[in-house]
């Protein structure tokens, strides 16, 4: 192991979204491609949105991502606990460090840190008031994505709020020191955090860890940062609509950054053996649900059908479309015509729902572009004879009945198929037709004809 140490630090407070899988995700990449530490750590201070389920959310989404975590809850470590809530006597101690250093004092119940420099009062244009600021010399940031940074720290901020919490800037800092914390991640929206960051370290005597802020991720639709209340912004959505987990992190390793070879589908080797700062832009990322989309359907149409059929199977359940008892080789069968041509999972039951249920929707739109080329019941007509006896009722053999039956009425083959698809399925579309007419059988096939005919 070398001696990189990153963290992930999220608050329990709602839901896991893709721009705080994100920021896991990059944390978890660089751990292991410099062969460093991956640390888990829960910033639990805030008593009244902390829920264990949110956690629990949390703690499972990353494990579906395959983010698995080297110190933290459940893993331990040496620089535990791992939830800030459990960290109390260490904050004091710390505290005390600042208190004895002459860098706090208390205003309005509350322990604020004391910033080193010339004091003086100015108008505040926000507040409305004078309030007291300070001269300080700009801190510099040598930001690994961002390059050089200059900020300077104006206000003192407030260390211990005054009910006894420790306030995120200071648990923060701390946490990083005690954990020997080497990189920091994190979204680029924390940057105007990091002086005062700084500005603690230098008190404590402690050189900063390493700071590298990603671009943010805009919303689909619109501008502004995506948040949790965007569409397709919650991974649990995406576990639940069977997306592949290896799909999800794919996709969500390209917000932000590029392998520079123009690839999209990486395997996660590969994309551990090349991530690293250079590759993260610094332009903000847009999050696309169809690329997602179009990323998982690769993904899915490179399982096996033991696989496919393993993950689409419960899918398919919940929507109705099958029962517990049906046959397994007519679900494989059907799945492997029927996996070319998925999308996702959840969508499963609307390409291939007629292949188990004899009551099945009609598209309009097809039936009337069928009918105002041809008579689809003569068609079929002609042609429910040739399935009634064609043997063995495989698809080279049904083709071939077709094809001499075509030549004989002067007509190519495939005039018959769209008639023949939207009779048997409703759809205009789907898997190729004649492997299907052979996994529905001739019982299935002939009966739904005759039901159309009539």
């Amino acid at each position: 192991m070398s001696d990189v140490r990153v963290r992930f630090a999220p608050s329990p407070t709602g839901f896991f979204h893709i721009g705080s899988a994100r920021t896991a995700l990059f944390n978890w990449l660089y751990a292991r491609h410099a062969g460093g530490t991956f640390v888990l750590r829960i910033e639990d201070t805030d008593r009244a949105r902390n829920t264990d389920e949110s956690l629990q959310v949390l703690l499972d989404g990353m494990r579906w991502l395959g983010l698995d975590w080297d110190e933290g809850p459940d893993a331990g470590g040496d620089y535990g606990p791992y939830f800030q809530s459990q960290r109390q006597s260490i904050y004091d101690t710390y505290l005390k460090r600042l208190h004895d250093a002459g860098r706090t004092y208390e205003k309005d119940g509350a322990i604020w840190f004391k910033l080193e420099g010339e004091r003086y009062t100015a108008y505040d244009k926000f507040l409305e008031a004078e309030v007291e600021k300070v001269k300080t010399k700009p801190v510099v940031i040598d930001d690994l994505i961002r390059g050089r940074v200059e900020r300077a720290e104006e206000r003192d901020f407030v260390l211990v709020r005054k009910d006894g919490s420790p306030a995120f800037h200071f648990v923060n800092v701390v946490d990083d020191i005690a954990m020997r914390i080497t990189h920091v991640i994190r979204g680029e929206d924390h940057l105007s955090n990091t002086s005062k960051h700084v500005e603690l370290f230098k008190a404590f005597g402690v050189e900063p860890p390493k700071f590298a802020h990603i671009p943010l991720i805009l919303k689909e639709a619109g501008s502004g940062k995506m948040s949790k209340r965007d569409k397709g912004a919650l991974i649990e959505e995406y576990e639940s609509r069977g997306f592949l987990a290896a799909a999800v992190r794919n996709y969500i390793s390209l917000l932000g950054w590029n392998p520079k070879d123009e690839r999209e589908k990486l395997d996660i080797g590969e994309i551990i053996e090349l991530f690293d700062f250079p590759g993260i832009n610094k332009g903000n990322s847009r999050f696309d649900e169809k690329k997602l989309a179009a990323l998982n359907a690769e993904y899915l149409r490179e399982l096996n059908i033991e696989s496919f059929t393993f993950l689409a199977r419960p899918l398919l359940n919940e929507a109705g479309v099958i029962g517990e008892g049906l046959d397994e080789d007519y679900l494989q069968a059907v799945l492997t015509l029927c996996q070319p041509k998925a999308r996702s999972l959840d969508t499963l039951s609307e390409l291939c729902g007629y292949f188990f249920r004899d009551a099945y929707a009609m598209d309009e739109k097809t039936g009337a572009k069928i009918a105002k080329k041809t008579d689809p019941e003569a068609l079929l007509a002609e042609v429910l004879p040739i399935l009634d006896t064609v043997e063995p009722f495989k698809a080279d053999a049904i083709k071939s009945a077709l094809e001499l039956h075509a030549a004989a009425e002067d007509q190519p083959v495939f005039a018959y198929f769209p008639a023949l698809r939207y009779a048997i399925s409703g759809q205009g579309g789907g898997p190729d037709l004649l492997p299907m007419l052979e996994v529905m059988g001739r019982e299935r096939v002939t009966a739904r004809i005759r039901k159309f005919i009539a």
